[in-house]
């Protein structure tokens, strides 16, 4: 048996998370050998305690979070480009994927005051798949949200809201996560796990679901439609099954932009904007895109 290098000895045990992961694709790609009848061929009853796989304990999960002053920083950024970006995250709670998808001729209201989540971007994909079926859902936006939204549209009638380099495609989320991190270090953010300016993107979604929960009254159904999730009791974790199945607030859309507008953002929107940014019409053709891992996403 060789010895073990200096490298092996330094390298860091792997998290719960990703041990979790590796060991439910294993479960899953055995699973996946099925009959004529799909059956599987090859059934198998894990036992977890066996496996001595740790547990993944969510107190344990590095979830950084931002305050409303830091949100207003990034609300202010010089580049109007993912200050825009920034801006529509932190109002909506969209995840990183579904805004970049959205496009403009097919996702966005007439108004301006609601959006569609309906597709989502991965590793540089656009799939209509999203994460939960209650991912499926429309976002109404504060009229102030909205000023800023026609505004940054400008002139356009199509394609992404947020455009990449690449023809018929938008940009990526790493692309964007780098300037957040490039954001957040000109704001002198720390966050509380290792005291680094570096954060996922998912901060400005704990934002948002922070602000609905806490800080204002906005009715559950609203609250959980808006942000995609089932209709449940946060706390128990108990799904509410009849309730999601009776609630119609997908139906009423005058009632959605009134919360809104009364809900507010918890932060400062610009009330000065420059002029439309201007977006070039022709790109470079794209190369085909490899998806990266679904357990690599932003925290």
């Amino acid at each position: 048996m060789h010895d073990e290098t200096e490298s092996q000895k330094e390298r860091k045990p792997l998290a719960a998370t990703t041990i979790k992961f590796a060991v439910g694709l294993v479960k899953q790609i055995r699973a996946s050998a099925v009959n004529e009848d799909l059956n599987e061929i090859y059934p198998y009853i894990w036992n977890d305690k066996q496996l001595k796989a740790p547990k993944v304990r969510k107190k344990d999960m590095k979830r950084p979070a931002i305050t409303p002053d830091i949100m207003t920083g990034l609300a202010r950024i010089a580049d109007i480009f993912y200050r825009v970006l920034f801006i529509l995250l932190g109002a909506t709670g969209a995840r990183i994927g579904e805004m970049l998808a959205v496009e403009i001729d097919k996702h966005i209201s007439p108004d301006f005051r609601t959006i569609s989540i309906e597709q989502k971007l991965l590793g540089g994909v656009i799939e209509k798949r999203l994460k939960t079926e209650a991912s499926l859902r429309k976002v109404d936006l504060h009229p102030d949200i909205s000023t800023v939204l026609k505004w940054f549209v400008g002139d356009r009638k199509s394609g992404f809201l947020f455009p990449g380099a690449c023809a018929g495609k938008p940009i990526s989320g790493h692309t964007a996560l780098n300037h957040l991190h490039k954001a957040l270090k000109g704001l002198g953010y720390e966050n509380d796990y290792d005291h680094s300016s570096k954060a996922g993107t998912h901060i400005f979604r704990r934002f948002r679901i922070t602000y609905l929960r806490n800080k204002v009254f906005c009715p559950v159904g609203v609250r959980h439609f808006w942000v995609g999730h089932g209709d449940s009791d946060e706390d128990t974790g108990n799904q509410d099954a009849m309730g999601e199945l009776y609630d119609k607030i997908a139906n009423d859309r005058p009632f959605r932009l009134a919360t809104a507008e009364k809900c507010g953002v918890g932060f400062d929107v610009p009330s000065d904007v420059p002029n439309a940014p201007k977006f070039p019409t022709v790109r470079r053709p794209c190369k085909r895109a490899t998806k990266r891992p679904s357990n690599q996403r932003d925290k």
